[in-house]
């Protein structure tokens, strides 16, 4: 079973990338610290404890997802326009566009007895019409510590290029256990999921995921964030929001 590796915030641009590409995920450590989170949970928990759980088992009937984060949450805006994530992003993509967009902001809470999720690849949002394109660069927060025991995401390394079809070995599979302030940063193509939580704690982690400025977004970013609420976002957020041209002449 191959590990997830792990790259310091210093990391260059072409190691997280290579990384990325070989194995489909990493963890960049400690990229923020405990104050930063406590001032995000201020701004977002009352939104997460006001969601439901999921109504289906993809969803998790013990997980919360809450979203609308770009208009919700200053913290979060920091962690959508993070230089740290936005430069390898862009690169990663740039093969297949002009301009990367905000493709889904969430709070994935897994409450203790969730199950595991399904494997799956993020990828499969668009069907299956993208063989050839890498359409995203995604990442997860984590809020607090990703545990074995409190569900931490389950991946298989490595399994970017498999067909759809390949179902993964349970010695293939591994999990992200990070610390909170660390980042999950996978590809639309790797095979993962939602990792179990058989603790007594919530599991809390922010999914924030970019993808392809041509493509439709998971998230209505025009409904979170309208004109009249989206004119006092930063240029780069009104830009990775959907308020550019995603390539000559669409947008």
């Amino acid at each position: 079973m191959s590990e997830v590796q792990h790259v310091s915030s210093n990391a260059s641009i072409e190691t997280i990338n290579e990384i990325l590409k070989r194995d489909g995920a990493l963890v960049m450590d400690d990229v923020i610290d405990a104050d930063f989170i406590r001032q995000l949970r201020a701004e977002t928990d009352p939104y997460m404890e006001a969601t439901q759980n999921g109504s289906d088992d993809f969803a998790g009937r013990l997980t919360t997802r809450t979203g609308g984060l770009l208009m919700r949450s200053e913290k979060c805006r920091e962690l959508i326009g993070h230089p740290l994530i936005l430069k390898p992003c862009e690169v990663f993509l740039a093969p297949y566009c002009e301009r990367v967009q905000l493709h889904l902001t969430q709070i994935i809470r897994l409450r203790p007895g969730q199950s595991g999720q399904m494997i799956h690849r993020d990828r499969w949002a668009w069907g299956k019409h993208l063989a050839h394109v890498e359409p995203q660069f995604n990442t997860i927060w984590a809020i607090t510590d990703f545990t074995i025991e409190n569900g931490a995401t389950q991946l298989v390394p490595g399994s970017v290029d498999w067909p759809d079809d390949r179902q993964a070995k349970p010695e293939e599979i591994t999990q992200a256990v990070m610390r909170a302030g660390s980042v999950l940063i996978y590809s639309g193509s790797v095979f993962h999921g939602g990792g179990a939580n058989r603790s007594d704690s919530d599991r809390i982690g922010i999914n924030l995921t970019y993808t392809l400025g041509w493509l439709r977004q998971e998230e209505n970013q025009y409904l979170g964030a309208p004109p009249a609420l989206g004119r006092n976002l930063s240029p780069k957020l009104q830009q990775l929001a959907g308020y550019a041209m995603g390539q000559y002449a669409l947008g």
